[in-house]
């Protein structure tokens, strides 16, 4: 049972796989903010334009 301890704590091999799920994990979190970033700025923007094609504004007199 005591080397089974021993081999057990000097084995890092689960730790490298939690540490790449928790890399893994981050990395997920980030692109899926950025992505719900852009999207809600191309959602105004993109109305914005919609709102001119439907209603364009008064051209200044030249």
């Amino acid at each position: 049972m005591k080397k089974f301890t021993q081999r057990f704590l000097r084995d890092n091999k689960g730790v490298t796989a939690i540490e790449y799920g928790l890399i893994a994990g981050l990395v997920v979190l980030v692109i899926a903010g950025s992505v719900t970033l852009i999207g809600n700025n191309l959602n105004t923007v993109l109305g914005d334009v919609a709102a001119l094609i439907v209603a364009p504004q008064a051209a200044p007199a030249a």
